[in-house]
């Protein structure tokens, strides 16, 4: 399985930047897709979650700014993100959690490798 995010780099304050994430080598079923961020010196935290039925969850921070969404049929999420301040500056992760489709059913959860995003001041 790989995790390909694009859309990453340098935006002033109140931009917008858009955030891909391409999943490939998909053999099970996938349960959620969600964008996760480091900012420098801080731990990793959830941005936004989206379920396979489209069911969409986001952190308080970013809750009518960015927006979640999939194109089921390519395996692809992408994160909108409008108005961004310079506290959005972080790296952003691709993150997906499956299951395989046989018993015993195991979880499975991969990460992409992230893509750098600046917001100047």
């Amino acid at each position: 399985v790989q995790l390909v995010e694009s859309g990453g780099g340098l935006v002033q304050t109140g931009g917008s930047l858009r955030l891909s994430c391409a999943a490939s080598g998909i053999t099970f079923t996938i349960n959620s897709m969600g964008w996760y961020r480091q900012a420098p010196g801080k731990q990793r935290e959830l941005v936004a979650t989206i379920t396979r039925d489209g069911s969409t969850n986001y952190t308080d921070s970013v809750k009518g700014r960015f927006t979640i969404s999939r194109e089921n049929a390519k395996n692809t999420m992408y994160l909108e993100m409008n108005s961004l301040k310079p506290e959005d500056t972080a790296v952003y992760y691709c993150n997906l959690k499956g299951t395989t489709t046989t018993w015993p059913y195991i979880a499975l959860n991969y990460w992409g490798t992230g893509t750098l995003l600046t917001v100047s001041a």
